[in-house]
């Protein structure tokens, strides 16, 4: 729960922020009408500070101009698109750290109706397209203030060539089961072994529960679940002292919540971090005890000439080849879409 939730005059114009403003109103949060289209107040007396702040914010704005043309996010989907920005957990690691600017306030999008209505430009007709909603913030996390993430899955029930991808570490997913989605949508759970979940993922609901809510996820309607296609996205993955073990236990979780025929999808994403994402992450988490040592790292360049810090090439296979042997004989139904 926000400590405030804040709204621009061009929000409280569009219907759908009056919906967010009723749903804000039921839960008696304090609530800011600001006399502009901007934001202020967030920041702190230095970055720790200005980070709390904005974290325990909620501001509801219209999504800029910009917004409306959509980027290509491979592997994950054809399209990205967003009805929000920034992210109530507080993952050590967090790879929206150094991608957003200024305070890491949480921005959901008013005009979300149009937002939805502007996908269509981007089908290909005759062949499906997909689209990621979860690049820049956790729908879930904020889907009892806004009910957009359930807006976006009726909108994809409707389409015949749209699906929608989108992931979580929260697992409040009871008001999603009774959707329209027609099978177009695709729920997954973001989840890790015990030491890494544990330790650097404060504010996320337990493995355990992500797995749980999964499960009623992709449950047959007949048995009280969504019927969804799921899948789970391992990331971001750490050799960590005993890693095979501590994964191989996390497998065994899955298998106990997943113990019936269903859509299953695996995506697997080694940890990694950018020159840019380290200076924020350790501004955020002084403490933080998340190995960023570049020394221990390759560096792997992009075709803009930026770099990441990623594991090297001996590791990088080792954990392919585990990660890959463990899915394909435990699971032998599931896709694995990419390592990275």
């Amino acid at each position: 729960m926000p400590e405030r939730v804040m709204f621009t005059p061009a929000a409280l114009d569009e219907p759908w922020g009056q919906q967010i403003l009723a749903r804000v109103q039921s839960l008696n949060l304090p609530i800011e009408e600001l006399p502009r289209n901007r934001l202020t107040g967030l920041r702190g007396e230095d970055e720790r500070e200005t980070y709390n702040i904005a974290k325990r914010t909620l501001a509801v704005v219209t999504a800029p101009p910009s917004h409306f043309k959509l980027s290509p996010i491979p592997p994950s989907a054809d399209w990205q698109f967003h009805l929000a920005e920034g992210c109530p957990a507080h993952c050590q690691y967090c790879y929206l750290a150094g991608s957003l600017s200024g305070p890491p306030v949480i921005r959901t999008y008013a005009n979300l109706p149009l937002i939805l209505e502007n996908l269509a430009a981007y089908e290909r007709p005759g062949q499906v397209t997909t689209y990621e909603v979860s690049c820049y913030t956790d729908p879930l996390g904020i889907e009892h203030l806004t009910g957009s993430l359930a807006e976006c899955i009726r909108y994809f029930g409707t389409r015949t060539d749209a699906h929608l991808r989108w992931v979580s570490k929260f697992s409040a997913v009871d008001g999603l089961l009774d959707l329209p989605h027609n099978g177009h949508t695709r729920c997954r759970m973001s989840v890790n072994a015990a030491p890494i979940s544990g330790k650097f993922e404060g504010g996320t609901a337990s493995v355990a529960s992500r797995l749980a809510a999964l499960r009623q996820l992709a449950l047959p309607r007949e048995r009280g679940g969504g019927g969804y296609p799921v899948g789970l996205v391992i990331a971001p993955i750490m050799p960590i002292d005993n890693w095979q073990m501590h994964y191989s236990r996390l497998f065994d979780s899955i298998s106990e919540a997943l113990d019936m025929d269903c859509d299953l999808t695996f995506e697997l994403i080694s940890h990694r971090f950018t020159p840019g994402s380290k200076e924020v992450l350790q501004t955020w988490y002084p403490q933080s005890k998340l190995d960023m040592d570049e020394a221990k790292r390759s560096i792997k360049r992009n075709k803009f000439g930026g770099i990441k810090y990623v594991y090297d090439a001996g590791t990088m296979k080792a954990m392919k080849r585990f990660f890959e042997d463990e899915i394909q004989r435990r699971y032998p139904d599931a896709e694995i879409l990419y390592w990275t």
